[in-house]
């Protein structure tokens, strides 16, 4: 099926190095678009010279946790197979976030969850799980996640919007939700995606009108993923639909 091909494409060409190749342009553009919704002021060339530059330092937090990002990928791609836990979650969390002043900071308790409550947007807020209900609502999304017989991509998504309105940590859900919903695609046979800082405003207007209109998001992504399948068949050179 398509979505082992793309799978074993990637963890392969992630042990070559190579540049040029659907690996190399899914790092550079998922790392420069997620970080970008989050506010990263790197442009994609910047992104693109951290990433080939052997041994490179970065100094800023934008380059640090651009720099992660890559990381982050390649720890997706090891685990791509296994089931999600908690403790995955919050590795993922934790390699986003490594030396950044975050890290230094106590408040931000890097290597588990939020201490201080959180809000997603400044606009038509939505709030999140409280401190205290935090694990308890990650322990609930996970046993439905992870009970569930055949995953879709409606289901993904429902998981992803369900992660962000817990906001389990101090900062960097989003990033590792994305991070999240591209792993499980790939786990379940579903086209990955990724979600274009050019489309932030739609991502976030569905992520705010979930609840009341849940095709808005699903819509989105399912563009997002059409975006992305065309880029996987013109480098890997296969038809992805007529596998």
């Amino acid at each position: 099926m398509f979505s082992n091909i793309l799978k074993n494409e990637l963890i392969d060409q992630k042990n070559s190095k190579s540049k040029g190749n659907i690996y190399h342009f899914t790092q550079v553009n998922f790392a420069f678009n997620s970080n970008k919704i989050e506010g990263s002021k790197l442009t994609e060339d910047e992104t693109k010279e951290i990433f080939e530059t052997v041994e490179f330092s970065p100094k800023t937090n934008d380059e640090i946790e651009t720099s992660n990002h890559f990381k982050l990928f390649d720890y997706m791609l090891d685990n791509i197979d296994e089931k999600l836990t908690k403790d995955m979650i919050i590795n993922m969390n934790v390699l986003l976030k490594k030396d950044t002043s975050d890290e230094r900071n106590t408040e931000y308790n890097i290597g588990g969850f939020k201490t201080k409550e959180n809000i997603i947007g400044l606009v038509n807020v939505i709030n999140t799980s409280k401190p205290n209900k935090v694990e308890k609502d990650i322990d609930e999304l996970l046993n439905w996640y992870n009970s569930l017989k055949e995953i879709t991509l409606e289901d993904i998504i429902e998981f992803h919007y369900r992660f962000e309105t817990i906001h389990p940590f101090s900062d960097g859900n989003g990033r590792v939700g994305r991070m999240i919903m591209f792993k499980e695609c790939l786990r379940n046979n579903i086209m990955p995606f990724i979600i274009l800082d050019y489309h932030k405003s739609f991502y976030l207007r569905g992520l705010k009108e979930y609840k009341r209109d849940t095709l808005f998001l699903i819509d989105t992504i399912k563009t997002e993923q059409d975006i992305y399948e065309k880029v996987c068949n013109d480098l890997l050179d296969i038809d992805l639909q007529e596998i």
